[in-house]
């Protein structure tokens, strides 16, 4: 299967590598815009400089038919990249979020409807054997009914670029793999979202990096979110840590170990399923398993789409202070 990756600075990385460890998926081609970063990255990746363009539209006049499409870039340009790939009849596994706005998200959706070509979102943290694990157990219903959701995340990254000029960077750009995470335990979406977000004075990003979220899902469970992107200590994983409170005992998360105790006896740590991907590794062979055999995938764009909305009603709920309710 040959793709184009469209954006290879900066989480193009990460691509970079998860394709060349497959032994399933080559590329074709690259899409860049900046002279410096396809510059360094030939460098970095061994990469033939005539296979790097400017443009989609030209690095598929110069490539002729391909697979796939990557999509890498900024959120701002989701839209244009994948519009052009679907109506070039390529499928596309894009990067989260969906899209930089709702109204571009449903435009995409649209145009996969449309079309009948695969879009797929890019959700990793589902794809972890922690995700995994604890969907497991949670679907198994040994614990009961879950009544409330706790989630704690706490980091102070330094990224530079566009997160540090985004109004909400810590909901739409790194909260968003915990809503989703939430949509995905639970098999349901918010019904009505509360929050409250600010940004702290030592700050080093422009917009909101801290917030605070209570949510009622559909099938009546309460989550609650603390977040944090300018912590000055005292670090959580990127998975966050979590509680889930259910009628027979507590699941945890906590620092990447998933423990259950059930009612009258000792917590007890449980060991991770043993998966043979996790992360970019997963979502690729999940995309090649989907585009040449017709597999659903983890996150299609027909799903995500609750998980961006639920994004956006938080950032909603934060500029207005009011409840934000959300169609059933």
């Amino acid at each position: 299967m040959k793709v184009i990756q469209v954006g290879i600075g900066g989480m193009g990385n990460a691509w970079l590598k998860a394709v060349s460890r497959s032994d399933v998926v080559e590329f074709a081609g690259f899409v860049e815009i900046s002279d410096e970063i396809a510059a360094a990255q030939v460098d970095a990746y061994n990469l033939n400089p005539a296979t790097i363009f400017k443009s989609l539209p030209q690095a598929l006049a110069a490539l002729g038919p391909v697979d796939g499409i990557i999509n890498v870039t900024p959120p701002q340009f989701h839209k244009d990249v994948t519009l052009a790939a679907l109506d070039a009849g390529i499928p596309v596994l894009t990067e989260k979020p969906l899209a930089g706005t709702l109204a571009d998200a449903q435009t995409m959706l649209a145009k996969a409807n449309e079309t009948g070509i695969l879009l797929t979102v890019a959700q990793n943290y589902r794809c972890s054997a922690v995700a995994r694990t604890v969907k497991k157990i949670l679907d198994s219903g040994e614990l009961g009914a879950i009544g409330a959701v706790d989630v704690r995340f706490f980091k102070g990254p330094h990224f530079g670029g566009f997160r540090e000029e985004m109004r909400h960077p810590l909901i739409i750009d790194m909260a968003i793999h915990h809503f989703d995470m939430m949509r995905y335990f639970l098999d349901s979406s918010p019904a009505s979202i509360y929050g409250r977000s600010w940004n702290p004075p030592w700050s080093w990003f422009s917009g909101d990096a801290s917030a605070a979220v209570n949510m009622c899902f559909q099938n009546d469970i309460i989550a609650t979110y603390t977040g944090s992107w300018v912590a000055q200590g005292v670090e959580t994983p990127w998975n966050a840590n979590w509680r889930f409170e259910c009628a027979n005992g507590v699941l945890t998360i906590v620092d990447d170990r998933v423990y259950v105790q059930m009612l009258g006896e000792a917590m007890h740590p449980i060991n991770l399923l043993s998966v043979e991907r996790q992360g970019q590794d997963y979502l690729l062979h999940d995309f090649y398993d989907a585009v040449t055999s017709s597999q659903p995938t983890i996150a299609p764009a027909q799903d995500n789409i609750h998980t961006v909305e639920m994004v956006f009603a938080v950032v909603d709920a934060c500029d207005t202070g009011q409840t934000i309710m959300l169609d059933k």
